[in-house]
């Protein structure tokens, strides 16, 4: 079993039901995965190519066998649920909006949407068959609050952080049913994230904060 770098998602994964929780960890790791790419590239062409490599690996994943211990977990996911290769390797989009120069609102509407938006929605699917209302706006909203805390560049931090408080104002608040508290303790993280220029990942107080959600919903 491969661990998630993030230690509060790895917390967050613990929430999900057994039958799925190697589902969503695979999920989870393809993400880290091309966060860690980008995160890594010193040459945006370069890291074009890692992306657009992984996009189309993903697509085929159910179909082809590879030499790549992530994409035979993918796989194996693919084949035991109705989740979609191809869905998957989008995600690559919104990590590939970080990597364009000058970095603004546009390109981070892309990245919220299609890493955020659609990583909710998989991990929806993936827990619960389905992605409610309101699942995709929160998972921008995360995804926007977890960029400002990573990036340098404080102005687009800010940015970052302003579009996400934006998103988490416009959602109606609401209970998270149990299957998909995983993602909802991510979201209630979210909505501390946007009120602070700094965090602390796994402090007691956050850890705290995604136990109650996990008994509560809220």
């Amino acid at each position: 079993m491969d661990r998630l770098v993030d230690p509060e998602r790895e917390l967050a994964l613990s929430y999900a039901q057994r039958e799925a929780r190697e589902h969503l960890r695979a999920l989870w790791l393809v993400d880290e995965r091309f966060g860690a790419i980008v995160a890594g590239t010193t040459d945006p062409i370069i890291g074009e190519m890692r992306l657009l490599w992984w996009r189309e690996a993903l697509t085929t994943a159910a179909q082809e066998d590879r030499a790549e211990p992530l994409l035979e977990r993918v796989k194996a996911t693919l084949t035991a649920t109705d989740s979609d290769g191809g869905s998957w390797g989008a995600m690559a989009e919104g990590w590939h909006a970080l990597l364009q120069e000058p970095l603004g609102e546009a390109e981070l509407n892309r990245f919220a949407a299609e890493r955020g938006g659609r990583l909710f929605t998989l991990s929806a699917e993936l827990l619960a068959g389905d992605a409610p209302a309101g699942s995709d706006q929160e998972g921008r909203a995360w995804a926007l609050a977890d960029l400002a805390h990573r990036i340098s560049d404080p102005a687009i931090a800010e940015l970052a952080r302003s579009m996400s408080a934006r998103l988490l104002d416009a959602v109606e608040p609401g209970r998270w049913p149990r299957p998909l508290r995983p993602i909802g303790a991510l979201a209630a993280l979210a909505k501390r994230d946007v009120r602070t220029t700094r965090r602390r990942i796994g402090s007691p107080g956050r850890v705290a904060r995604m136990a109650w959600h996990r008994l509560t919903g809220r």
